[in-house]
């Protein structure tokens, strides 16, 4: 038998695997873009398991007094030019923890509203309360009188701790507050009463640790944080984050590709997860570095990522369509940024954004606050949210399902069951409810928990987070945000609750009902809000009475930016307002003939909406 020559079988292996490599490029060519962000995923998931078997909890809090004790003086936090260092975090928050354990009285398990805006002082606050194994509520500090009163006792807070800035805000809801609700500032003195102040009082206390104990998770699954959500309806609702779903969230900056040498840049509030959960929890997770500043400034953002050497951005969509309006600038290319992560990016403002500041991997992301699933594109795909396969969907189940637009409710079959919508079409996102993937629901609001809930989807007896939100998965197993249903929308990078917003209009004396939708407007992220109302008989619409009013009871983004004065309230089939035609109608006053108004924040306002008024404000001549 005639053997075979040596250079014979390797020319055909050389040719069998570049044969192969060319079908898994052809039919498979994310294949290993795909296994080895599933690799990393499953490293961190038994990594976290093998913490858990082992009866050792490692919570975030946990692995920041590590790195304090491992990297003491690295910076932890820049802020306004200012170098708050790892240890020099731990020992304040240390400090904070020793006043409020011994003069607050608190104990573990309690709760804790923090209404601070973006500085250190919130970052020690919470590290503080958490160290006391207290539950700390965030609340938005663009919620004003009722609606914030309505977010503190819906956490039933023993304590309320405020900012200096934030002074103002408290002495609107100060008379309204419970009296068995201690209120401490973070200043020296103070002449409002009822109040307690902080900054007097810390140089005297030990910034020696407070007992691990009193921190010491039992179950990743007790609650760590509320943060506030307008979800689909109502008022906003504190959503329960668990110590397991802030680890989550920590390790999201590392599963895009952060290193303890980056350095992050925060600009969104930190009451939001977005900024909390998964920067400051990401930071600390890698042992990083975060560079926080108060407020987002479009005009100072590429000067700040020269100055502190950023290499890691956070954005939502509208902060990428803010940057890519401002005037050039020479520091707009020449910084060090390699990674932007966040979500809500429109398809052409993230071209432009890559096309004008250089080459940055962008690590869109999609998930709710109180969600139990979330997705990450890890190719850098431009417009998607994530990309699934058989491995994502085993450890995550989730559908896309039909749903009726006009009923506003998931579609059923004959049998009653749900049905899957084909790749290509919009469906409703449902994610599987189970013991690996559980849903915490709102504190102290069993019924919004329950309605967040679908059961008897495809089987008796299962259950489904209902996200709220229409996705796409096209034929290569991408996803895409479509739409969201229900009485809400996004504005500005927040959720605005319809009904939170008619309810304020209709205290009005001269509104007799008020239908809230959010239109689209060219060249913006988002819908913007537009209100449809209806008057009183014998009563005018008083366009500067209303204006004050929203500006007074409403954040600026849930103003309704345009009105709609009806002399008919049209309602669906169930009897509840009808808004899809309104929402395709839109506010273009050529093809409505009903009266129309803009919200004209010069004038202190509601002007008559025309033609020409209508055009400036798609053209960008007038700004929203």
């Amino acid at each position: 038998m005639a053997l075979v020559p040596w250079p014979w079988l390797a020319g055909a292996a050389a040719a069998g695997l570049l044969s192969l490599r060319l079908l898994q490029q052809l039919f498979f060519p994310y294949f290993w873009l795909d296994l080895r962000f599933l690799l990393k995923a499953v490293r961190y998931g038994l990594t976290m398991e093998g913490y858990r078997l082992s009866g050792r909890i490692r919570t975030v809090l946990d692995k920041f007094v590590q790195a304090a004790e491992r990297q003491p003086e690295k910076p932890f936090l820049l802020f306004e030019g200012k170098v708050h260092t790892y240890r020099a975090v731990d020992r304040r928050s240390n400090r904070l923890a020793r006043l409020f354990l011994q003069e607050g009285r608190l104990g573990r398990g309690q709760t804790v509203a923090l209404l601070m805006s973006n500085g250190p002082d919130f970052i020690h606050a919470w590290f503080a309360l958490a160290k006391l194994g207290c539950v700390v509520a965030f609340l938005n500090f663009n919620v004003r009188s009722r609606s914030l009163l309505h977010c503190v006792h819906s956490c039933a807070p023993k304590m309320l701790v405020v900012g200096a800035d934030m002074l103002e805000t408290l002495e609107e809801i100060l008379p309204s507050l419970q009296e068995d609700i201690r209120i401490w500032v973070m200043t020296k003195d103070s002449s409002l009463p009822r109040v307690e102040t902080i900054l007097n009082k810390l140089d005297v206390l030990s910034d020696d640790p407070v007992p691990d104990s009193l921190r010491t998770a039992s179950n990743l699954k007790d609650p760590y944080l509320y943060i506030f959500t307008s979800g689909t309806t109502g008022l906003p609702k504190a959503a329960v984050i668990s110590h397991l779903q802030s680890i989550k969230g920590a390790a999201g900056l590392w599963a895009f590709g952060a290193t303890p040498d980056d350095i992050i840049y925060i600009t969104l509030p930190l009451y939001h997860s977005a900024a909390s959960l998964l920067g400051i929890g990401g930071c600390i997770e890698l042992g990083a570095t975060c560079v926080l500043r108060k407020k987002f400034s479009a005009s100072q953002f590429w000067i700040d990522c020269k100055k502190y050497n950023v290499t890691v951005i956070q954005y939502i969509g509208e902060l990428c369509r803010y940057l890519c309006k401002q005037p050039v600038k020479e520091e707009e290319r020449n910084h060090k940024v390699r990674i932007a992560v966040g979500n809500g990016v429109r398809t052409d403002v993230w071209r432009e954004f890559l096309h004008r500041f250089g080459d940055i991997k962008m690590c869109e992301f999609y998930g709710a606050t109180e969600g139990n699933i979330c997705f990450m594109n890890h190719t850098g795909k431009v417009g998607s949210v994530g990309r699934t396969n058989f491995f994502y969907k085993l450890f995550f189940p989730f559908d896309l399902i039909k749903y009726d637009f006009q009923k506003e409710e998931p579609i059923r079959n004959k049998n009653g069951w749900c049905e899957r919508v084909k790749k290509g079409e919009p469906g409703l996102l449902l994610s599987k409810v189970n013991s690996k993937n559980p849903f915490f629901g709102y504190a102290g609001n069993k019924r919004d928990t329950e309605k967040k809930l679908l059961c008897g989807v495809f089987k008796k007896k299962d259950f489904y987070f209902n996200t709220g939100d229409l996705l796409i998965q096209d034929q290569a197993d991408f996803l895409y945000f479509w739409d969201r249903t229900g009485d809400t929308f996004r504005w500005k990078g927040e959720n605005v609750a319809t009904t939170e917003v008619s309810d304020v209009i209709g205290m009005l004396e001269f509104i007799q009902e008020a239908n809230v939708y959010g239109v689209s407007v060219q060249g913006y992220e988002g819908k913007a809000g537009m209100a449809s109302i209806i008057l009183k008989p014998n009563k005018f619409l008083d366009v500067e009475q209303l204006y004050e009013h929203v500006v007074t009871y409403l954040p600026s983004y849930a103003r309704p930016l345009f009105l709609r004065v009806q002399e008919i309230m049209d309602i669906t089939g169930t009897f509840k307002q009808q808004k899809f035609q309104l929402v395709g109608e839109g506010f273009n006053p050529s093809s409505i003939s009903d009266p129309l108004y803009f919200l004209d924040t010069t004038k202190k306002s509601y002007m008559l909406l025309t033609g020409e008024l209508y055009e400036k404000i798609l053209s960008g001549q007038v700004k929203l």
